[in-house]
């Protein structure tokens, strides 16, 4: 939460990070934009059912937390190139 006397500030602050994705697609000087996601890694704790004819694999909900790890995400939005699969 933004404390009521920042707000003028943040305003003025995103105001100018918005801008820059106003600015044409240059080649030579490209936006990366950045994105990051935390994670927690987990392990199981049994080991699951294996599958049977008419009943999928069973997996207990228990687990045991083994830490944390971000995944980092960068693009370039402008360029007008699209990835991923079809």
């Amino acid at each position: 939460m933004i404390p009521p006397q920042k707000n003028a500030f943040f305003v003025a602050d995103m105001e100018d990070v918005l801008e820059v994705y106003h600015q044409p697609y240059d080649p030579k000087r490209p936006m990366i934009c950045m994105d990051e996601q935390p994670v927690q890694l987990i392990k199981e704790t049994r080991t699951p059912l294996p599958a049977k004819p008419g009943h999928p694999e069973l997996i207990d909900y228990e687990y045991e937390r083994n830490g944390t790890a971000s995944i980092f995400m960068f693009t370039e939005p402008l360029s007008g190139a699209s990835q991923g699969g079809s």
